[in-house]
């Protein structure tokens, strides 16, 4: 007699594939969807001309970006069940005084800059996954900063 057995670890190491294999990414602005340019178009009402240049979502989109342009550095959550969770910002180059990048945020967290503006208020732009791409986020959008006249 042969006897089926369940097995969770198999199980969990499936879903943990998966998980892993679905984890966002880096964008490179060229390949963001419609609905992806409608999302922070409506957000951020960008100029003519301005180009973004790198995205990352740490959910989706629809929920969740930090981004960077030829002309600002920005990120959104949107929470629909906690307005008050919802946070929308951005700051022009040309208002920001300093980016501190941390690249080893603890187990929670994902790798950030933190962005200061000249009137002193913070937020900070996250950005995951391989850590050549982090670097090549974090860099892009400090050359763009530095090339403004920061």
């Amino acid at each position: 007699m042969i006897m089926k057995r369940n097995h969770p670890a198999s199980i969990i190491c499936l879903a943990l594939l998966l998980l892993i294999y679905s984890c966002n990414h880096i964008k490179n602005g060229e390949k963001l969807s419609s609905s992806e340019r409608s999302t922070i178009n409506n957000l951020f009402k960008l100029d003519a001309g301005e180009k973004v240049y790198k995205f990352y979502s740490e959910h989706t989109s629809d929920v969740a970006g930090n981004f960077f342009t030829n002309k600002r550095i920005a990120n959104y959550w949107l929470d629909k069940n906690d307005k008050a969770r919802t946070a929308v910002n951005f700051a022009w180059y040309s208002d920001i005084i300093s980016i501190d990048t941390v690249f080893y945020a603890g187990a929670t967290y994902c790798p950030y800059m933190l962005i200061t503006r000249k009137d002193s208020s913070q937020f900070k732009v996250f950005a995951d996954g391989d850590k050549a791409d982090v670097n090549d986020f974090f860099t892009g959008a400090m050359n763009n900063w530095k090339r403004s006249g920061k």
